[in-house]
């Protein structure tokens, strides 16, 4: 027997049996990538506290080490590049906040492997122990270093060498040199206690991005227009065209071809002298026939009035968003994705709402891969 009670038909309950399956597996997948994020930060925190060498660390490497140095970190697998044209690189600096996007296993244009070795991190420098020979970066001479975005690649300049050279990394052990090669130069300067107060901050940061387990819909939250084929873009598409249709009339402004109303004169004689004046002229002057200009005269063409949909363009919600311009959104309600449609992983994203080009919602504004899955940003979603 059907189910049906004061909220409606059984249509009610598949809706709100959706609602509910749809907003579980977002959160899930939200609440999995904000889990992976925070393991990670706290990973980093914790190695930043203990991370320290030992002289014992460099036993059975090529490599003298002075009185007060110790090795904090070898990788056996490193490839020495060096740039091909001049370049300036920003100045050192204590950035550990995690990576976003995966690295590629790739060159950059204009670099070139000149050598390849084991890679060590120590106190007071970094060295290349290479089949060539060895390269050493002093911490207290390096005037530039830049991590690469996008390849694992280090690059670095010192005061005694005109070329910039660097490392080349295999992309798995890349992350981690760059954050302890971030914390031996922290030490070289006696700024590792700002690298831990920049973790924390960032720890607290990421916990309040923790999303919430959404509300359970029920069957009374139904819309008329869950019932229509389509949705909301049924009717938002319906409303476009009934708002350009009389907007597209105005502006054709449809007129009589023959120019205007025709006005039938019916033929009389022409009046003689012998006639009165008096009987000529009308008793009403008011309703004397006017004879037709000779002129064509026309009523000017009413100027369209710019026709726009509510909220321009957004579906109608109670949230507040729009597509007009405004404040960006970057903690959208709870029920967002009851009133758009959101994308896969919604609740994963970093970043401002945006309306992806295939009419989703993406919370990726602001980012270099925002909407990049569907075919890219369209529009900012304002309040």
């Amino acid at each position: 027997m059907a189910k049906t009670d004061s909220t409606g038909s059984t249509w009610r309950y598949r809706w709100a049996h959706r609602q509910n399956v749809r907003r579980v597996s977002t959160y899930r997948g939200a609440e999995a990538a904000w889990r992976r994020r925070d393991d990670e930060l706290r990973r980093l925190r914790a190695l930043a506290a203990d991370f320290q060498g030992s002289v014992a660390a460099g036993a059975g490497l090529a490599l003298e080490l002075t009185a007060d140095e110790v090795v904090l970190w070898a990788l056996p697998a490193a490839q020495l590049v060096e740039v091909r044209h001049t370049t300036v690189l920003p100045a050192p600096d204590l950035t550990v906040a995690p990576r976003n996007g995966p690295l590629r296993p790739r060159r950059p244009d204009g670099v070139r492997v000149t050598d390849a070795g084991m890679a060590v991190i120590t106190s007071r420098r970094l060295v290349l122990l290479g089949g060539r020979g060895r390269r050493d970066w002093a911490y207290g001479r390096i005037t530039g270093l830049a991590h690469d975005p996008a390849a694992p690649v280090t690059l670095i300049q010192v005061l005694d060498r005109r070329r910039t050279s660097g490392l080349l990394l295999p992309v798995d052990a890349a992350p981690d040199f760059r954050f302890k090669l971030t914390l031996a130069f922290a030490d070289a300067i006696e700024q590792r206690a700002a690298v831990l107060a920049q973790l924390d901050e960032l720890i607290d940061e990421h916990a309040q991005l923790k999303p919430f387990r959404p509300a359970v819909a029920t069957p009374g939250q139904a819309r008329l227009s869950s019932f229509v084929p389509g949705g909301r873009r049924t009717i938002a598409v319906a409303a476009a065209i009934a708002l350009l249709v009389p907007a597209a009339l105005i502006e054709s402004d449809p007129s009589d071809p023959t120019g205007g109303p025709e006005v039938a004169v019916a033929a009389t004689p022409a009046p003689t002298a012998s006639v009165a004046p008096a009987l000529l002229r009308p008793p009403n002057p008011t309703l004397a026939p006017k004879p037709p200009s000779s002129k064509r005269t026309t009523s000017p063409r009413p100027t369209p009035t710019a026709t726009q949909a509510p909220r321009c363009g957004a579906p109608a919600n109670p949230l507040g968003y729009d597509f007009c311009g405004g404040t960006r959104i970057r903690k959208p309600a709870v029920e967002v994705c009851d009133w758009f449609d959101c994308v896969p992983q919604f609740w994963a994203g970093r970043g401002y709402l945006v309306q992806c080009r295939d009419g989703s919602v993406s919370l990726t504004g602001g980012r270099s891969n925002a909407c990049a899955e569907h075919k890219g940003v369209r529009r900012t979603i304002t309040k």
